[in-house]
């Protein structure tokens, strides 16, 4: 992933403290990655940082919209999205960490790009299934699927007559 100067928080110089940032994650940001189901969006996060002695904890607000693929007509379905995660960023130049929420920067670090976790905080809430509400699929592309269906229900409804000389076999026993 290619360094993202819009998500960059340079932290080195600031005092002990709060701080609060803003993003707007938009097409053009999610279409650095790349995912086939999350297409494009318009996130808006609040960001809150602390920054303490060998520590930076973060705080995010995510609220907004994203657009994937309907999963029964394949049309651009918008889902909208909501929620707050945490971040911990830790100093040091030995330790590694295995927690999702806390990751480790080298002592001289000075800045972080936050686009990946920005880009997984919002991925995360696209739901298992992807459909649009009843009636909001497109009617033609429902027609079609329902065309194939009722051509397979009849290929499988109609007897295979190989079936019917098995049967004879075992009625005469």
């Amino acid at each position: 992933m290619c360094r993202s100067d819009d998500t960059m928080i340079r932290f080195s110089g600031l005092k002990p403290g709060r701080y609060n940032y803003r993003f707007t994650l938009d097409d053009t940001f999610f279409n650095r990655y790349e995912n086939d189901e999350l297409c494009g969006g318009n996130v808006e996060i609040a960001a809150t940082m602390e920054r303490l002695e060998h520590m930076l904890m973060f705080s995010f607000e995510l609220k907004g919209e994203l657009t994937t693929w309907c999963d029964r007509c394949l049309g651009e379905l918008r889902i909208p999205v909501d929620g707050e995660e945490k971040l911990c960023v830790r100093f040091s130049d030995t330790e590694m960490s295995d927690d999702e929420d806390v990751t480790v920067l080298p002592e001289n670090a000075y800045e972080i790009d936050l686009a990946q976790w920005l880009y997984e905080y919002a991925a995360v809430r696209l739901p298992m299934q992807h459909i649009h509400p009843d009636g909001g699929c497109d009617p033609d592309m429902l027609n079609r699927i329902v065309s194939e269906e009722q051509i397979e229900q009849q290929r499988t409804s109609s007897p295979d007559p190989r079936w019917d000389a098995l049967r004879e076999l075992k009625d005469d026993k």
